[in-house]
């Protein structure tokens, strides 16, 4: 929940979609089914658990979600920063259900720089600031 948090925090401050509580349920249901997936062994007569059949079926459902955030309007594309942090969100998940926790904030961290560090980048240095990632201001231009 903590890694999760920390990555919706920057997207709710923002203003973005998937924020705290989007964010926060992706990684624990992922780290949840994930961790269930690994505990399966065993627990039920004559079956074993296969937790990267679980990691595949996950991968594809976020996928699917993440595709659902994507938009065109005006001949650009929207929501293609919010589906890659869905997904990474998703992976932060499958690192803790593996039990790598500090991998996972690590991971939850460097995505934080790399949202802020870029978009940073791109308010500063004109090179970063051009077609699709000018500002809306300029533009309309």
């Amino acid at each position: 929940m903590l890694c999760g948090s920390i990555v919706g925090l920057e997207r709710q401050l923002r203003g973005k979609p998937a924020g705290i509580r989007t964010s926060t349920l992706i990684c624990l249901g992922t780290s949840v089914f994930v961790h269930l997936g690994s505990s399966v062994e065993g627990a039920v007569a004559g079956q074993t658990g296969d937790p990267t059949r679980v990691l595949g079926q996950i991968v594809t459902g976020i996928g699917f979600l993440g595709a659902g955030v994507i938009m065109t309007r005006q001949e650009a594309v929207y929501g293609v920063t919010t589906a890659a942090v869905i997904w990474i969100l998703a992976s932060i998940g499958a690192a803790i259900g593996f039990g790598f926790h500090t991998g996972a904030i690590a991971l939850s961290v460097v995505t934080v720089l790399i949202l802020t560090g870029l978009e940073f980048l791109e308010s500063r240095v004109r090179g970063f600031a051009r077609g699709v990632y000018a500002r809306r201001e300029e533009r309309k231009k």
